[in-house]
């Protein structure tokens, strides 16, 4: 497993299913009221160029509940790429904190912090990919089915980041996935051509329509 999690492609289908099996055992503790000590005497930072009530809410008491804290960075205090360059702010945060949770307009803005961060960086949200949602699906998926073999999803919308996430994580998977888009609004060509050949090699069925 890599240091970072700003792709879903960054986990392959082994590291996948034991993050969701982790985080399934992880959640019984947690509703078991058993006190965890995983993240004891850590800090995650948590920047946000865009505000979310669910996002800063569910990694803010995930810390909490695995013995940590988090310090919440927004639009105003950092000035990401304005005030403050992307690379400075890694190697700033780096010693202050163990892990960077970035949730970005740009995803290059992403991919510099990791580029440049000493600790691990988890994209909570870019405009290209959010990983940290289809990994959420996945694990619903997972709770009501028991597996994800041989299941069948379908994508109705536009071609986003959430959708480049879910294909490339289905291909990954063996999920099989039918994705139905507007004329215009594909999936960027790229990511398409990934997931297609990630099907391939996992045997799932990727439908573009």
């Amino acid at each position: 497993m890599t240091k970072d999690l700003t792709s879903i492609t960054e986990l392959n289908r082994t590291e996948m299913h034991d993050l969701l099996d982790r985080s399934r055992s992880l959640r019984s503790e947690i509703r078991a009221r058993r006190r965890l000590s995983l993240a004891e005497g850590r800090m995650a930072a948590l920047i946000f160029e865009k505000p979310s009530l669910r996002t800063r809410v569910t990694f803010e008491v995930a810390m909490r509940q695995l013995g940590g804290s988090a310090l919440y960075l927004g639009p105003g205090d950092i000035g990401l790429g304005v005030r403050e360059s992307v690379p400075d702010v890694a190697r700033n945060l780096s010693r202050w904190v163990d892990c960077i949770v970035a949730r970005v307009f740009e995803h290059a803005k992403v991919t510099q912090l990791a580029a440049n961060a000493t600790v691990p960086v988890i994209n909570a949200l870019s405009d290209f990919e959010h990983p940290c949602q289809i990994l959420a699906d996945l694990l619903t998926i997972l709770d009501i089915r028991g597996q994800l073999d041989g299941a069948v999803m379908a994508w109705v919308g536009d071609g986003n980041n959430v959708c480049n996430s879910l294909m490339l994580a289905c291909g990954i998977t063996g999920i099989n996935l039918r994705v139905a888009t507007p004329k215009g609004f594909e999936p960027p060509r790229l990511v398409s051509e990934q997931a297609l050949k990630l099907a391939r090699d996992s045997g799932a069925q990727l439908l573009l329509t």
